[in-house]
């Protein structure tokens, strides 16, 4: 009998199979033989939420939740923020090795040539009331791109990935700017080429109406960290959203706005903006007492702790936690800081806590330095979206990439009536 196999025996009928195992996986579509007639369609699993499946072979990122462990192509996550920049993560990202010199240079102006936003954008924009959310704004905008380069349709000609991946990245941000000063009455401010990606975008986002803007090297460098600390996450919903979509051949811009529409939700990108919600609910450092107390007892919930994959300190939360200080040395300390500093202490000292493996994951502290460098509350969802766009486009490359892949399709359990006769509407 192989090693590599995995025995079954279906109790209905006494048969007995053997189902292969590659890669520590069984295929969904061996199980199919096991059947109790000639007529049953065969055994499937059942997964809602996808908990225990995968949809993918993906040589991108690797977690490892009970350790504690992300990792972007076999780096540490914490070597890239101390030692990278967002735009050379980008490269590795995408292409799996870290970029020389001049690799890095060429990929760069790449991005740079396409930093121009085409006026049938602007008036998209345009088309919004002021108090429109801005993610909704920024969701339209990318699937309108899709309308000016038909050619993206091309998707499997390299060449044609390669400058949506191009536009993709540079405009993301100009977009993103140009919604949030729509809603405040500024004019655009367009991209300056010298800049960095970060400083690019947050001159984008805070120059005066003349287009001042005095760029502090500290805020800058804790922009550039968190978009590469939400580069890529694996086979999160939005990222499964991007290959669910692109599986049916759809041009990237189109992908990309179903991704950032399935970030918009609550369970998903706004996470952080429910850690602010919650601090403000609790008020005070002498009052978080009273709020873990009532976390145990199940009246209200701890957020930001926890998460679906982590079992342990989620890496990236350390890395934020670091980056805050420099922040807050620039804008002055903030109460909800000090708050959520000593909410972490207070849970991670609790055996409740300890007990079920609640660690502050990301999202506990990137939401009050976005808020102590300026972006209101609505903007958090586009910055994660800002970062996440470069992890979402390699996802879809490797995906058009892969043999394997087929258009996206699963499987449902009817449990529906059975076959019945239409009745009119007088016999009802």
């Amino acid at each position: 009998m192989p090693a590599d196999t995995l025995t079954l025996t279906d109790n209905r009928t006494g048969k007995t199979y053997e189902i292969p195992i590659a890669d520590g996986t069984i295929r969904a579509i061996d199980l199919r033989q096991i059947k109790t007639s000639a007529d049953d369609f065969g055994m499937m699993t059942y997964d809602p939420g996808f908990l225990n499946t995968a949809s993918c072979k993906s040589r991108i990122t690797f977690i490892d939740g009970d350790k504690g462990i992300l990792e972007y192509r076999g780096y540490p996550i914490a070597q890239l923020a101390e030692q990278s920049n967002f735009l050379e993560v980008c490269y590795l990202t995408l292409r799996g090795e870290l970029p020389n010199p001049a690799q890095l240079a060429e990929w760069t102006a790449g991005i740079r040539k396409e930093t121009s936003v085409d006026e049938s954008s602007k008036n998209v924009l345009a088309g919004f009331q002021r108090d429109a959310h801005p993610m909704g704004m920024f969701i339209s905008s990318l699937a309108a791109l899709g309308t000016l380069y038909p050619e993206s349709k091309r998707v499997s000609d390299p060449a044609v990935r390669l400058a949506s991946i191009y536009r993709l990245m540079a405009k993301a941000p100009i977009l993103a700017a140009c919604g949030y000063r729509h809603s405040k009455g500024l004019p655009y401010v367009a991209p300056n080429p010298d800049l960095s990606y970060a400083g690019n975008f947050l001159t984008m986002m805070f120059a005066s109406a003349d287009g001042k803007y005095d760029l502090n090297p500290a805020l800058e460098r804790a922009m550039d960290i968190l978009f590469i600390l939400h580069a890529d996450h694996e086979q999160n919903c939005s990222t499964s959203t991007m290959r669910v979509v692109g599986s049916a051949q759809t041009d990237p811009y189109t992908s990309a706005a179903a991704a950032a529409s399935a970030l918009y939700g609550p369970l998903h990108g706004g996470a952080n903006e429910a850690v602010l919600s919650m601090l403000r609910v609790i008020g005070s450092k002498d009052r978080i007492p009273e709020y873990v107390q009532k976390v145990k007892a199940g009246e209200v919930k701890l957020m930001g702790f926890g998460h679906r994959v982590y079992k342990n300190y989620d890496p990236r939360a350390r890395i934020i936690k670091r980056a805050a200080d420099e922040v807050f040395a620039v804008t002055g300390k903030n109460p909800l800081l000090e708050m959520a500093i000593e909410l972490e202490r207070i849970a991670l000292e609790d055996e409740y806590f300890v007990k079920r493996k609640l660690y502050p994951n990301v999202d506990f502290y990137s939401g009050i330095i976005y808020e102590a460098m300026g972006f209101p509350t609505p903007m958090f969802t586009v910055l994660f979206a800002l970062g996440r766009m470069i992890g979402w486009l390699a996802q879809w490359d490797e995906l058009v990439q892969d043999s394997d892949q087929k258009i996206s399709r699963p499987r449902q359990v009817f449990l529906g009536p059975a076959r019945r006769d239409f009745a009119p509407m007088d016999q009802r």
